[in-house]
């Protein structure tokens, strides 16, 4: 399927989807919710597009989160909604976290807070599991692709070795295999 023309959203319209993303989303899993917001409940662009968007934020230096709303910022209203995008995912959470920070800190000697704690961080695991099987879904259903998944699974996921070495072996060799493979 063509990626569809995005449609057009104003730099405050995304500055406050962003806004909401991020004050809503306690403990992670933020790309399942842009996903969310876009692709299912919007349909501003496909599930591919969006795919796509999320593997050039992780390839990009820096935090994969702000990397893909500047990336659905652009995509939506060019550089200023880039620019609002990016304002909307760290400033408002920013001020937040500081708040929350300082009244937690008073009341971190009580179990409960800790619980809550606990129960965040298990939706976002969910949130970042359900992203996976999403991206695991759209894996090409040949040999090659299959392998390096479960291999890069068990050589971060269970040996342990550092992300960077695994993720640079793994992606050069995928790289090199397309590359003469087409």
């Amino acid at each position: 399927m063509p990626d569809a023309k995005p449609q057009r959203l104003s730099p405050l319209q995304l500055f406050l989807i962003f806004t909401r993303i991020a004050l809503t989303s306690f403990g992670g899993g933020l790309s399942g919710w842009f996903m969310r917001e876009f692709v299912q409940t919007r349909k501003l662009m496909s599930e591919e597009e969006f795919l796509n968007g999320l593997a050039i934020a992780q390839a990009l230096p820096g935090v994969n989160v702000t990397n893909m709303a500047i990336w659905i910022g652009y995509r939506m209203a060019g550089r200023n909604g880039a620019i609002a995008s990016f304002l909307g995912i760290v400033v408002p959470p920013a001020f937040t976290v500081v708040l929350i920070g300082s009244i937690f800190a008073s009341f971190s000697q009580y179990p409960l807070s800790h619980v809550a704690l606990d129960g965040a961080a298990s939706a976002a695991i969910g949130l970042s599991l359900a992203m996976g099987l999403t991206a695991a879904r759209r894996v090409s259903r040949k040999l090659f692709p299959l392998m390096i998944m479960a291999a890069t699974f068990v050589a971060i996921g269970i040996l342990q070795w550092p992300l960077l070495w695994t993720v640079a072996a793994a992606g050069s060799l995928s790289v090199a295999v397309t590359y003469f493979d087409t």
